[in-house]
């Protein structure tokens, strides 16, 4: 091999020293520090965003003043004695309903209605039901055990909560917007909304939207499935509540 061979062969190896002392180190610092994305290094993965955007479902958020609405802080006992707080059911997907074991009423229609949504979706540990009583100086935990008994509620993640009156109605009318009060001249002595909430796992209030493109907010727990459409003509969205409980589920 002759000496001119020799030189080129040592330039060579001379200039790839030269980039690897300058430049891998530079690149390696800039994959360190996060400038190297997933997208510029070819990556089957792709980011959380992502993910979380294409698997998010149809439904909207209600939204106040331009912020999805959460569900507020609430801390109550159910009705095995245990406190019960908003936390227990982040990851949940979970309705929400304002009752008392009293009610002659509508709580019966509502609970049997929620019973069958139960069951729809049995032996799911993510999916829960939040069941809060208007009358707490009557329902106690061991009042609110034989109610549940009574109508047949087995999930774990059911939980029937009395706690501070006050509190309870704070929670209904500002912390939901579901409708609760005293009236001593209707049936039973107190009136409340027999909509329930549908909230997702991170704690959000979630519905799918009307005609209009603008979120239901709530659905109405009065007219059993099996009606199909009341006397009034008001038709009954337990089928739809089932159906969007499963997309959540699924987000």
């Amino acid at each position: 091999m002759s000496k001119k061979s020799n030189y080129s062969y040592v330039g060579i190896a001379f200039i790839i020293l030269l980039f690897g002392i300058i430049f891998v180190p530079k690149i390696i610092d800039r994959i360190s520090e996060g400038d190297v994305t997933r997208d510029e290094s070819r990556s089957e993965d792709v980011s959380n965003a992502t993910i979380t955007k294409k698997s998010k479902s149809d439904l909207k958020y209600l939204e106040i003043n331009g912020e999805p609405k959460k569900v507020p802080a609430f801390s109550f006992i159910n009705q095995n004695g245990k406190t019960i707080s908003n936390k227990d059911y982040l990851g949940k997907v979970y309705v929400v309903e304002f009752f008392f074991t009293t009610c002659p009423t509508i709580c019966p229609i509502m609970n049997r209605n929620l019973v069958e949504v139960q069951n729809q979706f049995k032996d799911l540990e993510n999916f829960g039901v939040a069941s809060f009583t208007i009358t707490p100086e009557i329902d106690t935990p061991e009042v609110l055990k034989a109610y549940a008994d009574k109508y047949g509620i087995t999930n774990p993640n059911w939980h029937l909560m009395t706690g501070d009156e006050s509190e309870i109605y704070k929670l209904a009318n500002k912390g939901f917007n579901l409708y609760t009060a005293k009236d001593e001249s209707v049936e039973g002595g107190f009136e409340h909304s027999g909509n329930f909430a549908l909230i997702d796992k991170e704690g959000y209030i979630r519905s799918r939207q009307d005609n209009f493109g603008n979120p239901m907010i709530f659905y109405n727990g009065l007219v059993p499935e099996a009606v199909g459409v009341d006397e009034d003509g008001i038709p009954q969205e337990i089928t739809i509540l089932k159906e969007d409980i499963q997309k959540l589920l699924n987000e």
